[in-house]
């Protein structure tokens, strides 16, 4: 896909992306998105991407830490 196309389709997203969270607010819900990758596998910067036209007081991210032996052998959402 050419990076202008791209930079349309996501500018779209985002739109309804702040749709959703007005909505979201206005009804009491919550949202919970969950990225899952290794080290190095671009989290970081699809996060900020994805958030970086949302208010930013009513979003919260958090680090997960490292899971431990045992929750590595459970599959968990």
């Amino acid at each position: 896909m050419k990076k202008s196309k791209y930079v349309k389709h996501l500018a779209k997203l985002q739109i309804e992306l702040a749709h959703l969270q007005e909505s979201v607010q206005k009804t009491g819900q919550k949202v919970v998105v969950l990225f899952e990758g290794r080290d190095a596998a671009g989290k970081g910067g699809a996060i900020k991407t994805i958030t970086a036209k949302l208010n930013p007081r009513v979003v919260r991210i958090v680090a997960l830490t490292k899971p431990t032996e045992e929750e590595t052998t459970q599959c968990y959402f």
